[in-house]
């Protein structure tokens, strides 16, 4: 395709000599650009071709990277990636070696702060507005482009309400496209539509109220409109409040009909927006699903079952439950810690409560899972998807820190199946009654069992399991990651030296099978998909510490530094734990 405009735009500083009647050509090339490497390289879509326009004028009216942007989470900044001197090395997003598909500093001073998980920006943008004064900065301005499923988190209120009391020269931005991932939920939400439909009266405007320079709704991809309304808050002090209207998916037919399926479609025709489909004939099924399937399963047989996601209905297949019983399911919108402590509140009154947070979100919420929910010993169930390496999100959403984050907190039960049928039995076994509070945590993406739904087993909590007999060298996992194993002893000459145990419990340990393994073993080889310090191979050599073990440990895992982005397969290979890796590191144990 030829990009008349855009093939010349290296920077913003090509950007600002555009004249004004250039920029809607530009906003058309930018989004066919998007696009054309997407629908080919996969990675997020619809955020991104919703925000051209304002990512045009904000670097044409703003003297960015002095002038500080800030995105919240990331997903619409390919735009803003491009136009910042990525263009040629856009096609490398999300792929291992080449750029991220998150604002990211070391990448760019244009990317003035790190994003991935949401709600940061008011916050961020206030730090550096209030740095700025400090400094004696006053010309400097600062700006946050927020959505609205993310502005109704709490941490973005927080920033509000702080910034509505200084002379921070911040302008706040809302991208209003009612929808984040899911749809948006909640109170403000209906309160912005209501906004968007005039049915407000503008003296009763909650943003006003908290001392912010508010203005708008106005069209988001009417560029004269946003260029012109951004000059006159250019020059108006203090904290502004913008509120423009979008579509999610804008400029993609298919995209703005379908915005939660083209949030992230995959490959598509770039012509026709069709999404390219994957066969799923005779594969294992995704852990979501085994997760949402079962979860609805139970549910219509025990009407105290109720689930719980913040804002991710769809990625953890609790829709399928919302769907059915949408009064015991909840989608409470980007609120991670409101999640976890209203799932303390229904478990408090004797519900059964399945909490579905992704692994790397549920650390937003770490002092309500301790003080909430385990300090009370309340029996919540924490069903932790996209567990471990997940891939191409990169660093921001790896799940690499659940398993050291939840192990040491006091009445915590931390299980991790190996698979899909573990994870179904657990889901069961856990609505029995438990008198703790349990975190189940598993993979993003598809398991290893295609006949996956099977009756249902109890558990019996804190119990490992003998896989493979051999006569010197135990090699213990815990999780889906133990499947790599199989594969490497497979391919290992004379196996009979290893035994593999699978301990899908982190907490509690299987004591007296760890006797036995120290007992009659010379090595252990600890195996996680997790951080490798503070997390099961860890419990490991403190149980052997404890017990005057001085067998050989070789704790193997995510090595102690942020994982950058990637497929599955090129993560477990940089972090030595894929199969082939395993099974050079298992054969060199033999000198031992």
């Amino acid at each position: 395709m030829n990009y008349t405009i855009l093939q010349n735009i290296n920077s913003p500083e090509d950007l600002r000599k555009l004249t004004e009647a250039e920029l809607p050509v530009l906003a058309r090339e930018l989004r066919d650009f998007i696009i054309d490497i997407v629908s080919v390289k996969e990675g997020h879509l619809g955020a991104s071709l919703g925000v051209i326009e304002l990512t045009i004028a904000l670097h044409y009216v703003f003297n960015t990277p002095d002038d500080l942007l800030v995105w919240d989470v990331g997903h619409q900044a390919y735009g803003h990636k491009i136009l910042t001197g990525r263009k040629d090395n856009f096609d490398t997003n999300r792929q291992w070696g080449g750029i991220s598909g998150f604002p990211k500093r070391s990448e760019s001073p244009y990317d003035t702060f790190g994003v991935g998980h949401s709600s940061t920006a008011i916050s961020a943008a206030l730090g550096m507005a209030i740095a700025s004064n400090l400094t004696g900065d006053f010309e400097k301005h600062h700006i946050a482009v927020v959505g609205d499923a993310s502005i109704a988190s709490g941490m973005a209120f927080e920033g509000l309400n702080h910034a509505g009391v200084t002379d921070a020269n911040l302008l706040v931005i809302l991208n209003d496209n009612a929808i984040g991932i899911d749809p948006s939920v909640g109170a403000l939400k209906n309160y912005l539509t209501s906004v968007k439909e005039g049915k407000n009266p503008r003296e009763n405007n909650m943003i006003k109220s908290l001392n912010f320079d508010y203005s708008g709704p106005i069209d988001g991809h009417d560029i004269t409109a946003v260029i012109k309304e951004l000059e006159r808050l250019k020059n108006t002090k203090g904290p502004k409040f913008l509120h423009i209207i979008t579509t999610k998916g804008k400029g993609l037919e298919q995209a703005e009909k379908d915005q939660v399926k083209y949030h992230a479609p995959g490959k598509f025709d770039k012509l026709t927006g069709e999404i390219i489909p994957k066969s799923e004939e005779n594969l294992p099924p995704k852990f979501q699903d085994v997760f949402g399937l079962t979860i609805l399963e139970l549910a219509e047989k025990n009407e105290k079952i109720v689930g719980i996601t913040p804002a991710m209905p769809s990625g953890s297949s609790l829709k399928f439950m919302m769907d059915v019983f949408p009064k015991r399911a909840f989608d409470v919108g980007i609120a991670e810690q409101h999640a976890v402590t209203l799932a303390a509140g229904m478990a408090t009154q004797g519900m059964i409560v399945y909490c579905n947070i992704y692994s790397t979100f549920l650390q937003r919420a770490y002092d309500q899972v301790i003080h909430d929910v385990a300090l009370q010993n309340l029996p919540v169930i924490f069903c932790l998807d996209r567990a471990g390496l997940v891939g191409e999100d990169g660093a921001t959403h790896h799940g690499a820190f659940d398993l050291a984050y939840l192990r040491c907190i006091p009445n915590m039960i931390v299980y991790a199946p190996m698979n899909e049928i573990g994870l179904r039995n657990m889901l069961y076994t856990a609505q029995l009654g438990l008198e703790h509070p349990i975190a189940i945590r598993y993979p993003r993406g598809r398991g290893v069992i295609v006949d996956w739904k099977k009756p249902f087993e109890k558990i019996e909590i804190g119990k490992a399991k003998l896989l493979k007999e051999g006569d010197r060298i135990a090699i213990l996992s815990t999780g889906s990651i133990g499947n790599n194993v199989i594969p490497a002893l497979v391919n290992i000459d004379d196996p009979k030296d290893f035994s593999h145990y699978d301990f899908p419990f982190v907490k509690p340990l299987d004591e007296a099978m760890l006797h036995t393994i120290f007992n009659t073993h010379n090595v252990i080889i600890t195996l996680e998909d997790g951080a490798a310090k503070g997390g099961f191979g860890s419990a490991i050599a403190e149980f052997a510490a404890q017990n005057n073990y001085t067998k050989k440990i070789e704790i193997l895992g995510i090595p102690d530094e942020f994982i950058e982005h990637g497929t599955v397969g090129e993560l477990q290979r940089y972090s030595k734990i894929d199969a082939k890796n395993l099974q050079i590191i298992f054969e060199n144990c033999r000198n031992y």
